[in-house]
């Protein structure tokens, strides 16, 4: 008995110890869980920080290459590598940054008229670079709305820009492989004015086949036919952009084919802060260069688009403020959409058939915009006749969530709102009675008809288009006045 005692008591005492252990293997066990979400947890904050410094890392290349600095009171023969050295030609630079190489670079452009080489009506780019306008003469201080950088080519170009976008990207940006953007072209603060190499008819009231609703009207109506109207956008590519783009502060005015027409290969657009007026055809369409239509994304943002113009007098298709196109994915707010000739934002392009795969993955969000006056709010395709569905702003809640899967926020504007009040008010009171006159003559017994009726031709009559406007030039510093006329809403002051 006095042998065994010990031995009991030893697993006794062995058993005592044990409780508490296990109660501390346990608790150490949680421990090392709680370790365990701790350091997965710090993992994904890292791994979220990473994320944000490798952004904010792209971000900075982009102004991270050398600077150039031009100005119209700069030197061709000058280097440009300074503030007190600019180059007088934007071009020539741009042909540097090109023979150079120089991906990244920044360009800091002057106040002043910009119209490429030789005064040839536009520039050309080669490169992901930035062009920032706005800068003082001695490049002390910014303000595009203050030092206008602009590009405001005459009739004097149009021998020699017809064929170019008034600012154009060269097919050197494509790349065909790409499947991440290969890099980020910035154009911020540069504005654009075609208002004077457009053709118009005279500014004469007096007469109803000029289109000219008042005295206080810069031209009559714009003319397609006689002279020929030369058609290029505004912002161009030739071919897709392999890359990110941002265009920012920026002025779009009287434009006669697009003020934005281009394609994107992949990458995210960003279109923000700009005022889009009186841009015939429509303010806005980007295209998609992925045939998955997963490769690119448009944030379409706190713009000002009013009086785009349809395509012709007759006023029967096109005068778009921003068009939806397929195979991109877009989000659309905080705009003020006013005026615009056909529709505000048309999303009219629907793939189908084997296509509506890809159809399906398609993300289209119009949030928080304001609307005023136009034609059509939202523009969609027929739903069983030929012509488009328009659909009011009240209206965008019934539209099919698979369509628009975000549309809250969006607002008329109401009567003697600061926007409104901001327009130049001849020009809104015109088009709010803009009037299309149509008239036609066809007499089937004339000598002619008869005639043409004998020997199996199609007998002939004629019709007369008159509208009261139509593409009429939009004052360019009335146009200004635009930019933080609506607090949140549309282009904003910097």
């Amino acid at each position: 008995m006095k042998k065994i005692f010990p031995y009991v008591s030893v697993m006794l005492l062995c058993i005592a110890f044990a409780l508490p252990a296990n109660a501390q293997f346990g608790n150490a066990l949680g421990r090392i869980k709680g370790s365990i979400e701790q350091s997965d947890k710090k993992k994904e904050i890292e791994k979220e920080q990473k994320a944000k410094e490798d952004k904010a890392s792209q971000q900075a290349v982009r102004g991270s290459g050398v600077v150039y600095y031009v100005s119209a009171a700069g030197s061709g023969r000058a280097d440009g590598k300074s503030a007190a050295t600019p180059k007088k030609e934007l071009q020539a630079v741009l042909n540097l940054i090109r023979d150079n190489g120089e991906n990244g670079a920044v360009v800091r452009i002057a106040e002043g008229n910009y119209l490429g080489y030789m005064n040839s009506g536009y520039i050309e780019i080669y490169n992901f670079i930035t062009l920032e306008g706005g800068w003082n003469s001695d490049f002390t201080e910014r303000n595009p709305m203050k030092y206008i950088t602009k590009i405001e080519p005459t009739q004097d170009q149009l021998g020699s820009n017809g064929s170019k976008g008034v600012i154009h990207t060269n097919r050197v940006l494509d790349d065909v492989t790409a499947k991440k953007p290969k890099g980020t072209l910035v154009i911020d603060g540069i504005c654009v004015n075609l208002g004077y190499e457009n053709h118009y008819m005279p500014a004469d009231p007096s007469d109803p086949r000029f289109g000219c609703p008042s005295k206080a009207f810069e031209t009559g109506r714009m003319v397609d036919a006689i002279p020929p109207q030369v058609e290029h956008q505004i912002f161009h590519s030739d071919g897709w952009i392999a890359g990110n783009v941002i265009i920012r502060n920026c002025v779009f005015a009287n434009g006669v084919y697009f003020a934005l027409q281009f394609g994107s290969r992949c990458g995210e657009v960003e279109i923000c802060n700009n005022v889009f007026i009186s841009n015939r055809y429509g303010a806005c369409r980007i295209t998609a260069g992925d045939k998955n239509g997963e490769a690119s994304h448009v944030s379409f943002h706190h713009n000002t688009v009013a009086f785009s113009w349809c395509r012709d007098k007759e006023m029967v298709d096109m005068g778009y403020g921003y068009e939806c196109m397929t195979q991109i994915n877009c989000d659309i707010h905080h705009n003020i959409f006013a005026c615009n000739n056909y529709a505000a934002i048309a999303r009219t392009h629907v793939l189908s058939g084997p296509d509506k795969v890809i159809e399906a993955k398609r993300v289209t969000n119009i949030y928080d915009n304001a609307f005023f006056m136009n034609a059509a709010d939202l523009q969609l395709p027929p739903t069983g006749g030929g012509k488009w569905t328009n659909v009011k702003v009240a209206q965008f809640e019934d539209v099919d969530e698979h369509v628009i899967p975000k549309v809250d926020g969006n607002f008329e504007l109401k009567e003697g709102d600061s926007f409104i009040s901001a327009l130049d008010q001849d020009y809104l009171k015109a088009f709010a009675n803009l009037k299309v006159v149509s008239s036609s003559s066809f007499d089937r017994n004339s000598a002619a008809n008869q005639f043409r009726n004998a020997i199996g031709m199609n007998m002939q009559g004629s019709e007369t288009i008159r509208v009261s406007m139509y593409g009429n030039r939009y004052n360019f510093d009335k146009a200004l006045k635009l930019f933080g006329a609506k607090s949140g809403y549309g282009a904003q002051k910097l």
